[in-house]
């Protein structure tokens, strides 16, 4: 069933016209004649008679020359009680000395109501859609036209069962039935009594009761006069106020003497929640439900007379703006009238319009008259005539006072970032950490200004001494406190969702979202604007994006602050001081406007690959949070519960239509996309959503379904292999791991040794002064320590020992490849290999311990992602490792810890560590050492020969 639509306040009549009328009162004779031949064993009560089943007292003692007949019978309503129906929708009660008696069957249909409660003695109108309820209707209307209309529990039950309907409801009578084109049937029904729900005996195709009266248990008594007259005193006065109601409502509540009429019809019109209106239907006392119905009216009441009088209130305030408006606009119709005035003017009066719409600062609003000034008295002509225009342009519609306005719900937060991102799970607490903050000092600011505002009102009285606080708090003050939140900077390499991150903030917020670039900004400029002074001087990028989003609480994406530039024409991370420090933006200046703008309610979120390139003072003012590369796993459920739907749409495609298997995802993952973020991943996958696209366009039948021996006809031959086993084939070679920008990576430190006049050490592969160092330290340590490594004391003496780290076209730098380079020296000397499946990371000092490096997760992703299984990190480094990597992937892999460089060869070195020399060994080796060269110089030789 629907429910008409319903206004604040009180409800539309619903009235039966005059033609509706003539046919209910045809309907009736058809069911009189009906129910005489039909129902033979039914009777109607006597005057004066008592009805079998059940009965309900009257309070109010009336003559009357008729009694109320039994529902089963369908009288011809008088005219007078036509009348009746048509101003107010109410049948008039028959009163008696005796009581009113109904008979009605044992068992009735029961049609459920969605949010409408129908009432004794009220007509409603109603729409039945239901396929059910179309028949159930049906069935009654050539019978007696009773069922039993009872509301809902819930709206949002479309098949409501025996316990999804309240037990009691109202037996009614079908007074009409129009058939609908589009099938559905409208119904008029008229209430006729309570009744109790019992067992239900039939629950298809309709739902079938048994059922009994529950008449109303009235009062006679002063106590209950009193609050009917206070009830039909409280309709009358919301009447005036809403006056959405008719007049022959009101005037039906006037004539009417009994108190539960009065009831029903009032509940009727005045709107009430659904709960509220079965409570009145159910509660037996007239007298509390007299008592119910006045203290809703009574609140109502309260709340319109409360918004009457703050309407007023601001009538009268406006009233003076309103005159002045008026008396403008009189005087622009009459300058047009006389053709007095101009476009030029025109422009003038739309301007000096939006200027006062604008509700600007007290310091822009006087500029802003001023340039306002200057600009009526110049000639179109006139160069400065454009610029001051353009300048009033642009301050009428940047957002001086618009806000959204939104309040920061934190459960909100969560389930946009749940939906929008997975894992991610320290981000994700950490930016709920950061809205949490923000709430509450939105709201204890918010407290505290209602504090002073009601200690202010307490001064006008004369009561301020004791209640005006200390310290007072202004409007500016109370945004730089709300805002001494660092800036947020999500650093990590591409790919790795921190724009949409910031996106998903935005939307957690409620506010609007601008992304600004800040890559190869190289120009001060760009951020603070031009001088107006200047020729085709335009605004810096932060008021441009405010002027675009159109309010001045956006949050703003500062993206690739790490790319920012610097040259002769100024630094721009040095304007970005100004933007980021919460202590000066609440007063930022750019050149074009040459005003203060308030910046402190903006939400900024910077984004950058790398940390090194910001500067320390911007990077001071910034939180890092760090977003590091998704492991094989993460990025399969990406793929599967994001990407593949996504690009899957993209294409034009249903779900049903390309089927995907989870081994396809990660053959991608391992063989066309070697990457921290998933970026690639979504374009290969994209790649076969626009081929299998095609294929349907084509005419193959769908679904089309991919598996692994048919991933390269659309993607082509692999192209990443695990290359760590090939490569490491001969002493001399290890696998290191580095960090970079875009995620981490393997690498590898080969090294070879020539004979030579003097040592010397060659350095080959673009490495930095860092690395550079790093090689030069490993072979101090080797050299030094060549007995306790097992190796001869004058080790790489007169040589010249080559390290290379390929690709030579990629710079190298950093302290972590120490290890990996003196892994590499001891393999070449002493002519063990390195195992394959090991990778290694560390920083080596001269005495041979192994410090802690950086971007720990990033470099073991890195080496899981190219098959390698065992890696060595530094001890301190293992908290690192327990917090970033996701269990799951710490179990698949072996890590060993170590402190020492010999924890590292014992564990990379085939056979492990070489034992130790003693002295005479030693010396035995130095008188040897031109006639046994097989090992570490034949295996230096080979490596040679291999490069």
């Amino acid at each position: 069933m629907e429910k008409d639509q319903k206004k604040r306040g009180l409800m539309p009549e619903q009235a039966v016209g005059e033609e509706e009328e003539e046919e209910q009162v045809q309907g009736k004779r058809d069911e009189e004649e009906t129910q005489a031949k039909s129902a033979p064993a039914r009777r109607r009560p006597a005057r004066g008679g008592r009805a079998a089943t059940a009965s309900s007292p009257s309070t109010r003692q009336k003559p009357r020359r008729r009694q109320r007949r039994a529902v089963d019978e369908d009288p011809e309503p008088s005219r007078e009680e036509r009348s009746h129906h048509h101003h107010h929708h109410y049948s008039e009660e028959r009163e008696e000395d005796d009581e009113e008696r109904f008979s009605i069957p044992e068992i009735l249909p029961v049609l459920p109501l969605k949010d409408v409660v129908v009432y004794p003695f009220a007509m409603q109108p109603l729409a039945v859609g239901q396929e059910r309820s179309i028949r159930l209707i049906n069935d009654i209307m050539p019978g007696n036209r009773l069922v039993v209309l009872v509301a809902q529990r819930s709206a949002e039950i479309e098949q409501a069962g025996p316990d999804d309907i309240f037990k009691i409801g109202t037996v009614s009578r079908v007074e009409r039935m129009i058939r609908m084109p589009d099938g559905t049937i409208h119904i008029i029904v008229k209430g006729l009594e309570r009744v109790t729900i019992g067992e239900f005996v039939q629950e298809k195709p309709y739902l079938k009761a048994r059922v009994t009266l529950r008449p109303d248990i009235q009062e006679s008594d002063t106590e209950t006069e009193a609050i009917k007259r206070n009830v039909v005193s409280y309709f009358q006065r919301m009447v005036a106020l809403v006056q959405n109601v008719p007049e022959a409502a009101a005037a039906a509540n006037l004539n009417l003497e009994e108190p539960r009429q009065v009831v029903y019809l009032i509940a009727t019109f005045v709107q009430m929640d659904l709960q509220l209106r079965q409570k009145l239907l159910e509660l037996d006392s007239v007298r509390a439900k007299l008592k119910e119905l006045s203290s809703f009216l009574a609140h109502e009441l309260e709340i319109f007379e409360l918004g009457r009088k703050i309407q007023s209130r601001a009538q009268e305030e406006m009233n003076k703006m309103q005159r002045e408006y008026l008396l403008r606009e009189q005087l622009k119709a009459i300058q047009r009238e006389l053709g007095e005035e101009s476009e030029e003017q025109a422009t003038i009066n739309e301007l000096r319009a939006k200027i006062e719409e604008a509700r600007m600062p007290e310091e822009v609003l006087k500029e802003a008259n001023r340039e306002l000034s200057r600009l009526e008295k110049l000639p179109t002509v006139s160069p400065e005539y454009s610029i001051i225009r353009t300048y009033l342009e642009l301050l009428v519609s940047l957002p001086w006072s618009k806000s959204t306005g939104q309040t920061i719900d934190v459960q909100k937060a969560r389930q946009v970032l749940d939906e929008d991102h997975y894992d991610l799970e320290k981000i994700k607490e950490r930016i709920l950490e950061y809205l949490a903050v923000r709430r509450l000092k939105e709201e204890r600011m918010a407290e505290r200004a209602r504090r002073e505002e009601e200690a202010a009102e307490a001064a006008a009285e004369g009561e301020a001494d004791k209640r005006r606080p200390t310290q007072p708090l202004h409007s500016d003050e109370a945004n730089r406190q709300l805002n001494r939140e660092p800036i947020l900077c999500f650093v990590g390499p591409p790919g790795v969702g921190k724009t949409s991150l910031g996106q998903s903030i935005a939307r957690a917020l409620g506010r609007k979202f601008a992304r600004m670039s800040l890559g190869g900004i190289r120009d001060e400029a760009e951020i603070r604007g031009h001088r107006r002074t200047y020729i085709g001087a335009m605004p810096g990028r932060i008021i441009q994006t405010l002027r675009r989003v159109e309010t001045n609480d956006p949050v703003i994406m500062l993206d690739e602050v790490d790319k920012v530039g610097a040259d002769w024409r100024g630094d721009p991370s040095s304007a970005l001081l100004e933007v980021l420090d919460p202590e000066q933006n609440y007063n930022f200046r750019d050149n074009y406007l040459d005003l203060p703008f308030d910046l402190s309610k903006v939400f900024f979120i910077a984004t950058a690959n790398s940390l090194e390139p910001i500067p320390a003072p911007l990077r001071d003012r910034m939180e890092i949070l760090e977003l590091s590369g998704y492991t094989e796993e993460q990025k399969m459920h990406i793929a599967r519960n994001y990407l593949l739907p996504k690009q899957i749409a993209a294409n034009g495609l249903r779900p049903d239509e390309l089927i995907v298997d989870d081994e396809v995802i990660r053959h991608i993952i391992r063989g066309y996309t070697r990457e921290a973020g998933v970026r690639n991943l979504e374009r290969e996958i994209g790649t076969l959503c626009r081929k299998a696209a095609r294929q349907i366009a084509e005419g193959r039948q769908a679904p089309i379904h991919i598996t692994t021996e048919q991933l390269t006809e659309y993607l082509g031959r692999w192209r990443f292999f695990e290359e760590a086993a090939e490569r490491i084939d001969r002493p001399g070679i290890a696998t290191g791991l580095s960090w970079t920008p875009v995620g981490g990576e393997i690498i590898f430190v080969e090294a070879a040794v020539m004979p030579s006049k003097e040592s010397q050490l060659i350095l080959t592969g673009q490495l930095g002064d860092v690395m550079k160092e790093s090689a030069m330290a490993a072979l101090s340590y080797v050299r030094s320590n060549a007995a306790a490594l097992g190796l001869p004391p004058n080790v790489f003496e007169n040589q010249t020992v080559h390290i290379h780290v390929p690709a030579g076209a990629i710079p190298k730098d950093g302290p972590s490849a120490g290890v990996t380079m003196v892994t590499v020296l001891v393999s070449l000397a002493s002519g063990r290999k390195v195992r394959s499946d090991v990778a290694m990371t560390g920083e080596i000092t001269l005495r041979g311990r192994v410090m802690p490096i950086g971007g720990v997760k990033e470099k073991v992703l890195a080496a899981y992602r190219s098959g390698i299984h065992t890696v060595i990190l530094p001890r301190k480094n293992e908290q690192d490792l327990l917090e970033d990597l996701p269990r799951e992937l710490r179990e698949q892999m072996e890590f060993v810890f170590v402190d020492d460089i010999k924890q590292v060869l014992d564990t990379a070195l085939e056979g492990g560590l070489p034992s130790p020399r003693s002295e005479s060994a030693a010396g035995e080796g130095d008188q040897d050492r031109s006639q046994d060269q097989t090992g570490p110089q034949a295996a230096a030789e080979a490596v040679v020969r291999a490069s």
